[in-house]
């Protein structure tokens, strides 16, 4: 089983992503994690772009034959979400969306201006930049939790219901 992430940076999804994959001895894949690396190891002559993707993607589909993997990313486009899907049908797993929103939009930015960097070399996003992301409608929308509206561990409670 593929289990994606997507929300907006400050949304708790990294939270309960991280939670889950504990929980069920999933591999445990952070876009963020691999952007940054690529960025250290400076061999990309530009920026990072969906390079991060690509290398999610691939970690993806050879760990979905060792068993259960999560993905923790924006996901915030059409491309990315279908290269997802394409992964899980590869692989010949199921694809579970999960779309972690914080729609108290004040909360959102205290997590967001408040937030510590816990990877080292990376700057944190600030809430213009949050604001400013690009994240398109679902054409099929997802499972969703709303960190709003329940604390994380509910939330890593009702992800588990979900996926069953």
């Amino acid at each position: 089983m593929l289990i994606v992430f997507s929300g907006l940076p400050g949304s708790g999804k990294t939270t309960i992503a991280r939670e889950l994959a504990r929980q069920l001895g999933a591999v445990y894949l952070r876009i963020d994690v691999i952007e940054q690396a690529l960025r250290e190891a400076a061999v990309l002559v530009g920026d990072v772009g969906a390079s991060g993707y690509a290398v999610a993607n691939a970690l993806a589909l050879s760990n979905l034959r060792l068993g259960q993997v999560i993905a923790d990313c924006v996901n915030p486009v059409k491309d990315s979400r279908d290269a997802w899907q394409a992964v899980a049908t590869a692989a010949g797993v199921a694809l579970i969306n999960i779309e972690v929103v914080c729609t108290d939009q004040q909360a959102h930015r205290r997590r967001v201006e408040g937030r510590v960097g816990d990877i080292p070399g990376l700057v944190p996003p600030t809430w213009e930049s949050v604001q400013a992301h690009e994240y398109e409608r679902w054409e099929t929308p997802p499972f969703r939790l709303d960190t709003a509206q329940m604390t994380s561990a509910e939330a890593v409670a009702a992800a588990l219901l979900h996926i069953g």
